[in-house]
């Protein structure tokens, strides 16, 4: 992998998509994890107007200051960004209010802190001109499923989508992200517990990536074994959000 003939071709892809769609913006929400760290910087490179959006819901402190560090890095080396920080914390808590407490499972409300995060950064981008700027890399969109519905998988183009995780970590470096964001643990911040990416899929992203480049080995370790249906299982649970949606077609 050649960095950086990779950074100038996802750069001139995303200048290309905003000439031919007339966009003057592009919006990107920032947690403090690496995707959205390169993802963002990779849309500063344009030149095009760069929204960067923090958008705490009861934040763990250290996320929010990643966050927080790198939306200064990015102004200090490009002049194209504007930064916003939008707490809904008091949103998402009437939202909670008013849910039954029976119907309150701790995956529904991670997911919906995902959900008032897309919401707002749309609100950002109809007022702005501008799309939203998906921040998921190829093995958690379009492997394992590792993303909320119509939360953070609810975008207008996804710039790093074909890139495997171990390559995000390699164009962080060659761009020089803060380091303490290349070092920080995986997390989609969702989680009152403050779980990890890696708590979650039940293997570490290195292990993904070598299952799917494994599939049809046949010599493997137990070990490798149930990583191989970890991952499968995975794909098969969450495919519903990987394929488009299905659709009733009458025969006429």
């Amino acid at each position: 992998m050649k960095p950086d003939v990779i950074t100038k071709y996802i750069v001139d892809w995303i200048k290309s998509y905003c000439k031919n769609h007339k966009i003057q913006s592009l919006v990107v929400g920032v947690s403090g994890g690496i995707d959205s760290a390169l993802t963002s910087t990779l849309c500063a490179m344009t030149n095009i107007k760069t929204i960067v959006v923090s958008i705490p819901i009861h934040q763990n402190k250290k996320q929010l200051e990643l966050a927080t560090k790198h939306i200064v890095w990015l102004q200090k080396n490009y002049k194209n960004i504007k930064n916003l920080k939008i707490d809904i914390s008091n949103v998402f808590d009437v939202f909670k209010e008013k849910i039954p407490v029976d119907l309150q499972s701790k995956l529904g409300l991670a997911n919906t802190r995902a959900r008032l995060r897309m919401t707002t950064l749309y609100q950002v981008a109809s007022s702005s001109n501008g799309i939203v700027v998906g921040t998921g890399n190829k093995v958690e969109d379009f492997c394992i499923g590792f993303f909320t519905k119509y939360g953070d998988g609810g975008v207008d183009i996804s710039p790093i989508g074909d890139l495997l995780k171990s390559e995000v970590f390699i164009l962080s470096k060659y761009l020089n992200i803060i380091k303490e964001i290349q070092c920080a643990e995986p997390t989609d911040g969702l989680w009152d517990d403050n779980r990890n990416d890696e708590d979650q899929i039940g293997a570490t992203y290195k292990e993904i990536e070598w299952a799917m480049k494994n599939l049809n080995n046949t010599k493997l370790s137990q070990k490798e074994k149930s990583i191989i249906e970890l991952y499968k299982k995975h794909n098969l649970k969450n495919r519903h959000k990987m394929l488009p949606i299905p659709v009733c077609i009458i025969k006429k």
